[in-house]
């Protein structure tokens, strides 16, 4: 993942409704969840997740299918594991045989 791509993906990710959407579709795994249920369960009006969902959609960290007069929307999992592996890049030094976990014995987190 380039720079400005994590910057994105984390500005995206910097507000309540949105990280709260994009936890959901994470639960809700590769079935994904339709935007009613997303608002119903996050107590927002439609609008309002709409436009939440396309700045989630803009940064690629969701996908969406229209499904007749329904979208459903996706974690793009993808660029999350992509995104976690960008913030751990450099963790302890680089060593892939590090376990820089925060449980970690060794891990001066």
């Amino acid at each position: 993942m380039e720079t400005n791509n994590a910057i994105a993906a984390l500005t995206a990710l910097g507000h309540v409704t949105r990280l709260a959407a994009f936890r959901l579709l994470v639960e809700a795994g590769p079935a994904g969840r339709m935007a009613g249920d997303i608002a119903a369960a996050l107590q927002v009006p439609p609008a309002t997740l709409s436009f939440h969902l396309k700045e989630l959609l803009q940064a690629g960290l969701v996908h969406s299918q229209s499904q007749g007069r329904h979208v459903c929307y996706r974690a793009n999992f993808d660029a999350m594991t992509g995104l976690i592996a960008y913030l751990t890049h450099n963790c302890c030094a680089g060593s892939p045989s590090a376990d820089c976990s925060p449980s970690a014995p060794d891990c001066a987190c």
